[in-house]
């Protein structure tokens, strides 16, 4: 068929088109000629368009940027040019003592033990003060996933992609207790009739009103104790430690069935039930003695509170009696997170048989029962039983129970360096001290960096902020947390700033990794003292309570060799005033499992300051308000201090870890072992760890060098970088499409040479220094632990074996001197220490 269009074409007139001249192909030579042309006609217009972008891109700071877009350099220009104090003094003017009155009033008014109604609802009171400080919108649904959940994993995992601050709530399953049917009785001589029932409830007393309304909101039990009963014949054995256990069946005196009676005080108390149970005791009971009170007790005047600042006779120290000295976390699944899921264990860390806390008031009856006569006439260690039977009964729910970890991230430049704050936010009953205090000051340091925040400013490290849960079981939370992520902390945590209780008293004291001690030092000499304006925070580490009074002499000794330790009259050399950790807070899993640098601090009690009624219904907000911290200016002391640290942790370039201070206090700790030694007439051969604390110390000198070069070198450069206005090359940068900055990278390949460039390596150096400075708590980590209680694998500092609270350092060393007497094993273990000190100092190398 013919085209539609065919009836429309003119007609071709066939001469016309004859004549129309026909082009005469080109030759070789012309089309190569063209072909030449047109490529020197594009070259130009590259070699232009090259050199246009290439000066807008350096004079817009762009240049290097493409070829090291990813460094932490490049974006933070800006800041790194603002390394002055602006910032430090807008955080200091924000925590204030009337917030922290408030928020105190908030938080210690109710309580919120692990796990229950009331501690569920803090972890969203959190979560929502995170999202309105640091400008989080509140998602349609709460941000609260399972651990193990993939929400839950990518919360974790995707902190180093954020670009912005965010918030949630991580569920762990741990296995917890909870009080049924307690009681304790004493049995008359046919071992039938009740002779005496004990009220093991505190009294409540209403001029206290918060202590009345919850008098019995958590019945006086033991975080993990042993559901059972025990009968038998009670023994006084002092504190309950290995020494007196010691003394005690060096007397001659037997254990077994027999039921213990101890007080609180000189170590943990879980490892006072498990040196009973070892000893074939059928039960303990744990009581709060006036001895250990100072100054302040009715047998000096005192009016015991709420009339008064003395103890009241009635209260009860709840607590857990988890052997932390083992492991801590959940029972049921050491080493690993405490999943819903999780396959479980026995439990090795937790009696096997029963115990209670006790009243003083109680207790004196026991005395009595003991003595014969007076209650004091049994605190003589002679293992005297009492002539009748005691009936201890503890019922206990052991189960499954979920705990909330609120946590909040503010990204920072660096995204593979994180520096965390933790305090842990359940408590016995109300907790005003413990941990509400800690707490408080906490949310004060949000406040403040919420403020940081709204000015513009963006960390050169991320901050991590965690709101623990279930510490006084046993350090569940910060402990379940850290072996979900083990990986992710070593990779990228440098130092975890920990706060419990803030304030219970008239002292400050700080402890934590040596190679935090100058920064420590440095920032609390740069807060002021809170109550004289003449002082610093540093000074009130010698502050003293109000009152006076005469000292039980047995206390007086021990206080009296304590404060000569803590006195900074006594030191010298390199010691700067900060003591090593032990345990009994959330710093334990990072420090003394994983090897990250931290710290601890507050306000504690003196033989002059009214006695903490811990882990009390009397650990209250009135209690708090009148004699703890009157003013909250305390709290607000601790929250300056804190931030303070963590901001310089987060915006140093080179982070403020002095790792040879650190190497120095390795001479001090192995003097002291050389001392233990001499004391048990042990003669063990330690030269081989002491070369290796030489060598350590001078590649620790050689690395102090390297950083101070390195940071010299980046602040050299940055002074000489063209300034960009407002504008941050890395930010601009990440509004690019993904074909234009392979453009970009493809045209300015040769500006990696150009002051951008250099600036970049500097960069590049500096966090070279900076990794080995957080790889040097690593290095004390010992794959298979400590022998015995492989958890703990930190072999420069532990908790003490016998103590829990309390640091040993070289424990490894030092306990097989000191409970195995054996100089061969002790050699065997500082061969083992040294070992890992020479490949510390390999690790150093510059």
């Amino acid at each position: 068929m013919a085209d539609k269009w065919d009836a429309k074409a003119p007609p071709v007139d066939p001469e016309a088109q004859a004549a129309i001249p026909v082009a005469e192909p080109p030759t070789a030579r012309e089309t190569i000629w063209r072909k030449g042309k047109t490529f020197a006609k594009i070259y130009a217009l590259y070699i232009l368009v090259r050199t246009l972008v290439y000066f807008a891109c350096y004079y817009a700071g762009l240049g290097d940027a493409v070829n090291g877009e990813d460094s932490w350099a490049i974006s933070a220009l800006n800041q790194l040019r603002e390394q002055g104090n602006e910032k430090e003094e807008l955080y200091l003017s924000i925590p204030d003592p009337a917030s922290a009155l408030i928020a105190s009033r908030v938080y210690a008014t109710h309580p919120h033990i692990a796990g229950s109604t009331e501690d569920f609802e803090d972890a969203k009171v959190i979560l929502r003060l995170f999202q309105d400080q640091f400008g989080i919108p509140a998602p349609h649904e709460l941000p609260i996933y399972p651990a193990g959940s993939p929400a839950s994993r990518a919360a974790t995992l995707g902190i180093n992609k954020l670009t912005k601050p965010r918030a949630w709530i991580d569920v762990y399953y741990p296995v917890l207790n909870t009080p049924l049917e307690r009681s304790l009785e004493i049995l008359g001589a046919d071992g039938e009739k009740v002779e005496w029932a004990a009220d093991l409830e505190e009294d409540g007393d209403p001029r206290d009103p918060d202590a009345a309304k919850y008098r019995t909101a958590v019945p006086t039990f033991h975080g993990l104790s042993a559901d059972g009963i025990a009968e038998g014949q009670v023994v006084y054995a002092n504190y309950g430690s290995k020494e007196d256990y010691d003394e005690l069946v060096e007397k001659g005196t037997n254990f077994t069935g027999k039921i213990v009676l101890v007080r609180y005080g000189a170590l943990f108390r879980g490892l006072k039930i498990q040196g009973a149970q070892e000893l074939g005791a059928a039960g303990v009971l744990i009581y709060s003695d006036p001895r250990d009170d100072g100054a302040v007790t009715v047998a000096n005047g005192y009016e015991p509170y709420p009339a008064g600042p003395a103890r009241n006779p009635t209260s009860v120290q709840r607590g857990s009696v988890q052997f932390l000295s083992l492991y801590p976390g959940d029972p049921t699944t050491p080493g690993a997170p405490a999943y819903a899921n999780a396959t479980r264990t026995e439990g090795e860390n937790i009696p096997k048989i029963p115990s209670l806390p006790i009243s003083w008031a109680n207790a004196q009856k026991l005395l009595k029962e003991i003595s014969g006569g007076d209650a004091e006439d049994s605190f003589v260690l002679n293992g005297k039983a009492s002539e009748k039977k005691i009936k201890l009964v503890n019922h206990v729910n052991t189960r499954v129970i979920p705990i909330w970890n609120a946590a909040a991230v503010i990204p920072g430049h660096i995204k593979d360096e994180t520096v965390i704050i933790g305090v842990h936010r359940d408590a016995w009953v109300q907790g005003a001290a413990d941990p509400t205090s800690g707490t408080v000051s906490v949310h004060e340091v949000i406040r403040g960096y919420g403020a940081l925040l709204r000015s513009g400013w963006r960390p050169l490290r991320n901050v991590l902020f965690i709101s623990w849960d279930a510490e006084e079981y046993g350090l569940i939370g910060s402990t379940e947390w850290a072996e979900d992520f083990p990986e992710w902390i070593t990779d990228n945590v440098v130092a975890y700033v920990n706060l419990d209780v803030s304030s219970s008293g008239s002292r400050w004291r700080a402890s934590g990794s040596p190679s935090l001690a100058h920064l420590i030092r440095a920032a609390a000499q740069a807060v002021p003292h809170p109550t004289d304006p003449a002082r610093s925070l540093w000074d009130a580490r010698e502050d003293e309570g109000e009152f006076a009074g005469a000292l039980d002499a047995e206390f007086a000794a021990r206080y009296k060799a304590a404060e000569e330790a803590e006195s900074p009259l006594r030191r010298g050399g390199d010691d700067v005033g900060i003591s090593p950790l032990g345990s009994g807070s959330d710093y334990t899993p990072f420090l003394q499992h994983l090897g990250v640098a931290s710290l601890d601090q507050g306000f504690g009690g003196t033989a002059t300051d009214a006695p903490y009624h811990y882990h009390s219904i009397y650990d209250s907000q009135r209690w708090q308000e009148l004699y703890a911290d009157p003013g909250f200016v305390r709290h607000v002391a601790v929250s300056k201090h804190l931030g303070l640290v963590a901001l310089r942790l987060a915006d140093s370039i080179i982070l403020p870890l002095n790792t040879t201070h650190y190497a120095l206090e390795l001479d001090d700790y192995l003097d002291k072992v050389e001392a233990i030694a001499a004391s048990v007439d042990a003669s063990p051969d330690l030269s081989i760890l002491r070369r290796a604390i030489r060598r350590l110390q001078a590649a620790s000198r050689a690395l102090d060098a390297e950083k101070d070069e390195a940071e010299r070198a980046l602040k050299e450069l940055l002074g000489k970088l063209p300034h960009r206005g407002d504008s941050s090359a890395g930010s601009f940068l990440t509004t690019l499409p993904e074909w234009l900055k392979r453009l970009l990278e493809i045209i300015l390949g040769g500006a990696r040479h150009g002051p951008i460039g250099r600036f970049v390596k500097a960069a590049k150096r500096v966090q070279r220094a900076n990794a080995k400075l957080v790889a040097f708590e690593r290095g004390f980590l010992a794959e298979d632990g400590i022998r015995g209680r492989e958890w703990y694998k930190h072999l420069g500092v532990a908790p003490g074996k016998w103590l829990g609270y309390g640091a040993t350092t070289l424990p490894s060393v030092t306990e097989a001197l000191t409970f195995e007497r054996n100089a061969t094993l002790a050699e065997e273990e500082a061969t083992r220490v040294a070992a890992l000190l020479h490949r510390l100092a390999e690790t150093l190398k510059v």
